[in-house]
């Protein structure tokens, strides 16, 4: 019998009022994360998938914002907790490792310091100096060489993998429950990349911690998650295992984003693959799914949204928001022999 939740997210909506409307940057968002369990949510920039994140630890409120829905930790409500519990549980209960770590340090502060300071901050009875040996401590659990001495450098001392260890070492200061890693191998040469996902899965392992990883990147999905969420407009179209949106995807857009990953183990094909077109804009998003005018295999009944929920003809936690029937989806996808989107023009008859 799995675990029960820890985290529960209840069609959470967040929308920003602009000069020129409301800009619904997630809308509708549902899901379950339980201990030990690595969620991937994927999708190109714009898709919702970093504001989700950040709503989950109350960084998206503002005046001009609109949050709906639900945000359960544990039972405890976080919608509805004030700024006070919010920066009480940030880093003690979840914690985040942002995305870009030269601009989430200080740059005028050695990193050792910066990461006791928030030790302290949650944990005032804490002296420096041992703030200082936990520092080292995490230093070396992230594969930091020479901890005792690096905690004492300056963030530009550090190189770019380097940093991204020492973000993670700052998430993991407080022994947090739930661990957000947003495009934590954004940048990164291959190599680093390959040692971050590693480390993320080690640290997951060991400690137990219900890790939600936003990518656009399925490449890095399929090195650690479990289950995955793929969202689109600020929707999600599909969400399943890892080995259902891998081998048996049912979603136009998640065949695009499997059909643009490079392939060693195959021929070069003709056409670099891609996604035609550009992401909708959330103030003018097109009648139906939004995801139509980039799609090959749109048809009459794509000018009506479905609801996200199972077509194979039998109840599964595999869901996604489109009308093709399996049997279409398994015949649709299929390009130059492998999972991937059409290009316009290349449509096949039904």
């Amino acid at each position: 019998m799995s675990a029960a939740p820890l985290l529960s997210v209840n069609d959470l909506r967040v929308g920003f009022a602009t000069e020129d409307g409301i800009v619904q940057a997630v809308d509708g968002v549902s899901f379950d994360l339980r201990p030990g369990e690595v969620l991937a949510i994927v999708g190109e920039s714009g898709s919702g998938k970093s504001v989700t994140a950040q709503t989950l630890i109350g960084l998206t409120r503002a005046n001009n914002a609109r949050i709906e829905g639900s945000v359960a930790l544990d039972g405890k409500e976080l919608t509805s907790a004030s700024d006070a519990e919010m920066r009480k549980l940030r880093g003690e209960r979840v914690a985040m490792i942002f995305q870009d770590p030269m601009t989430s340090f200080n740059p005028v502060y050695r990193i050792g310091s910066q990461i006791v300071e928030a030790i302290r901050t949650h944990r005032p009875d804490t002296s420096k100096a041992d703030g200082k040996t936990r520092v080292v401590e995490l230093f070396e659990a992230v594969g930091i060489p020479n901890a005792a001495q690096r905690v004492d450098d300056y963030p530009h001392e550090f190189s770019g993998g380097m940093r991204q260890r020492a973000m993670i070492a700052m998430a993991l200061a407080l022994e947090p429950e739930v661990l957000i890693a947003d495009e934590p191998t954004t940048a990164l040469d291959v190599t680093i990349q390959a040692q971050i996902l590693g480390l993320l899965e080690k640290l997951n392992r060991e400690r137990n911690l219900a890790t939600i990883l936003i990518t656009h990147d399925l490449g890095v999905v399929a090195e650690v998650a479990d289950r995955v969420l793929v969202m689109y407009a600020g929707k999600v179209v599909e969400e399943g295992t890892l080995d259902e949106i891998f081998y048996d995807p049912q979603h136009p857009y998640t065949w695009g984003l499997l059909g643009s990953l490079t392939r060693i183990d195959r021929p070069r094909p003709h056409r670099l693959p891609q996604i035609a077109g550009s992401p909708p804009s959330l103030l003018d998003l097109p009648e139906g799914c939004p995801f139509r005018p980039r799609c090959p295999h749109e048809f009459s009944k794509c000018t009506e949204y479905p609801a996200l929920e199972s077509r194979g003809g039998e109840a599964s936690d595999h869901r996604d928001r489109c009308w093709l029937s399996p049997e279409q989806k398994r015949e649709k996808r299929q390009v130059e022999g492998q999972i991937g989107l059409e290009a316009p023009g290349e449509v096949r008859q039904a």
